[in-house]
């Protein structure tokens, strides 16, 4: 299994069994793309705005936003990318700018999970998610309208220092085994994609395109 687009990376060894690997995709500008509005825009005061400034327009209005602000990562592996804001028109506004930054989040997750379907042979199922920006209940949505898959947030959102945690336990004999931490992970809400898919993938498609204006702006 090789892909260009994604990392091969160490997952975990337990005690003597085999290394396990995973498929990474890195993407560079989630969640500080809604710092930026934040903090240089000053469209809002705190994050948490961001969902409520999203939620008062139907949809993106034609705006789609590639926040590479430092280059592109997975899949794309681009340095001299940069963020660029297209499909403005006089009628957009605050709120569009807000929907399509969330929906940047959604968008470069489909593009590392196409990647990684690419290449694993066995089609994603579901999406297990973790970290802040899961309680954008309006991004959780739109992530499994645009990946056509269920969407599920676990009661503990912080999964790597969970991950941690677990490991050490189990290092040290405090949890029995791995069943047993399997069992203890459990989900608080779940999302099923209801977006039609002619829809998705004519958004896909204009995202593509917003993304090939990014390149080539740094010689």
């Amino acid at each position: 299994m090789r892909s260009r687009a994604l990392l091969t990376s160490v997952a975990a060894k337990v005690g003597e069994e085999r290394t396990s690997y995973v498929l990474e995709g890195s993407i560079a500008v989630t969640g500080a793309a809604v710092q930026w509005l934040r903090d240089q825009l000053g469209l809002i005061h705190t994050a948490a705005e961001v969902e409520e400034l999203a939620r008062s327009v139907q949809d993106n209005g034609g705006v789609y936003f590639v926040p590479a602000f430092s280059g592109l990562f997975a899949p794309h592996w681009r340095d001299d990318a940069r963020g660029v804001i297209v499909g403005l028109t006089a009628y957009a506004h605050a709120g569009h700018l807000a929907r399509a930054t969330l929906e940047a989040a959604a968008w470069q997750t489909r593009e590392v999970l196409d990647a990684a379907n690419a290449v694993a042979g066995v089609a994603l199922g579901e999406l297990r998610v973790d970290g802040g920006m899961t309680a954008n209940e309006l991004l959780m949505q739109f992530q499994a309208d645009v990946l056509g898959v269920p969407v599920i947030r676990p009661t503990v959102t912080e999964t790597t220092a969970l991950g941690a945690a677990f490991a050490a336990g189990l290092a040290v004999g405090f949890w029995p085994d791995q069943a047993e931490l399997r069992a203890r992970w459990t989900p608080e809400r779940r999302w099923e994609p209801r977006m039609d898919e002619r829809l998705r993938e004519r958004e896909y498609a204009r995202w593509k395109k917003a993304v090939a204006r990014s390149l080539d702006w740094v010689d």
